[in-house]
């Protein structure tokens, strides 16, 4: 129970990362706050799993988008929970599509949804935190493929990249007030999302490939989350960790020699 008496903010926890980071927090004790959109057919019943770990969870609707709902989560989470400790920014949001028919608007919405999503929400807190005059952990969640371009991911690469950058220049400001400011790089995870872009037989096909055998899972991501959210990671702040199973690396393996 490395995380009792804390409470962390998840945005987008409804459903795969966002709820894995949601629920492994709760494992380890910490009271949760979680959002989606308005009007969510999701939300309460995503509540219901983490409250059954033993721990509170006060579900609230908000656009991790837009700033005044941000604003809104944020005092929600200090009315209903006490205050915030610990923050992790999951907003997602992708459109696959070759660059020469990429859609301009859907690029912007992209390139908002990484960045003013994570900007609103780690700003607020942070605020909260100085406020406090205590330590606090910001955590986002980025992509492997701010570092590996992927083919009709142009804008999502992007995002994940400038979001990296974003997170490593928070720290850097965060320094003096003792809150930790970290990236997690997700590798290829088997989520709800995915599900809708591949079929079963496909899924099972490219996780084989992959030096893990396996996709990733969201379990993995909120392990790895938690770890972040603690106390054990209290010297490590400005870094982007990968958690992709070897994702990255899957083409360095050695080719037998042919006899």
């Amino acid at each position: 129970m490395k995380l009792k008496g804390k409470v962390a903010i998840v945005t987008g926890a409804t459903q795969g990362i966002g709820l894995g980071c949601a629920m492994e927090l709760a494992r380890e004790g910490a009271d949760i706050v979680i959002s989606d959109r308005p009007g969510s057919d999701i939300l309460e019943s995503a509540a219901a799993q983490i409250r059954e770990l033993g721990v509170n969870c006060f579900p609230v609707e908000a656009d991790a988008f837009d700033r005044g709902d941000c604003e809104k989560l944020v005092e929600s989470a200090i009315e209903q929970a006490g205050g915030v400790d610990i923050l992790v920014s999951v907003p997602a949001f992708n459109r696959r599509a070759a660059f020469l028919d990429y859609k301009p608007e859907d690029f912007e919405a992209i390139l908002n949804s990484a960045l003013l999503g994570g900007f609103h929400m780690s700003q607020l807190v942070a605020r909260h935190l100085v406020a406090e005059e205590k330590p606090g952990k910001i955590i986002f969640i980025s992509s492997i493929l701010a570092e590996v371009p992927n083919a009709r991911c142009i804008a999502y690469g992007a995002s994940k990249a400038a979001l990296n950058h974003m997170t490593q220049t928070i720290a850097v400001e965060l320094f003096e007030h003792h809150i930790n400011v970290n990236v997690i790089e997700p590798g290829w995870i088997d989520t709800p999302g995915e599900r809708q872009h591949y079929t079963d037989e496909t899924m099972a096909a490219e996780a084989s490939k992959l030096p893990w055998k396996r996709m990733g899972t969201p379990e993995d991501i909120g392990k790895a989350a938690t770890f972040l959210a603690s106390d054990d990671s209290d010297y490590i702040t400005g870094t982007i960790l990968p958690v992709e199973g070897g994702y990255r690396l899957k083409h360095c393996r050695e080719i037998p020699e042919e006899k």
